[in-house]
């Protein structure tokens, strides 16, 4: 089984206003340094988005691929690999968690690819989505709620 990066942070905003952030595919590549474009493919029942294509570039891993998602209310979203040209995993979760200070969101990763690529790097590469992932969702919320 491939390694996991997990990290987390406090964002001082609901779950629900986090979770819509995350859900606003459109905007990830304002607030989100390695997506370079994000369209979603398709819609679930509730208006979430099931399938989106992103184009990445995060200096050591660049691809054009599709994620699927899941959706469980505005406590978690996780997605798993569907296409891509370099990537064989890249898959994931955001957790919310209410706090006294707001949210807190864990994020978990798990990215390997095609080509081999030393496990320190691709683990730094890994560590670099998660941090700037996070640092981004917070940012984007915070500026958000005014």
């Amino acid at each position: 089984m491939a390694e996991q990066t997990e990290s987390s942070i406090v964002i001082a905003s609901a779950p629900a206003q986090v979770i819509a952030v995350i859900a606003d595919f459109d905007a990830y590549p304002v607030w989100s340094g390695e997506v370079q474009q994000a369209e979603v493919e398709s819609r679930g029942p509730d208006g979430r988005p099931e399938r989106v294509r992103f184009v990445l570039d995060s200096g050591a891993i660049r691809d054009t691929y599709t994620l699927g998602y899941e959706w469980d209310g505005d406590h978690r979203v996780s997605w798993h690999l569907v296409k891509a040209g370099m990537l064989t995993a890249l898959d994931g979760s955001y957790l919310l968690e209410p706090v006294a200070e707001g949210t807190q969101v864990t994020y978990r990763l798990v990215v390997d690819v095609r080509f081999p690529m030393i496990g320190l790097i691709k683990r730094k590469a890994e560590k670099v989505i998660v941090d700037r992932a996070l640092k981004g969702l917070a940012a984007r919320v915070e500026s958000l709620a005014g």
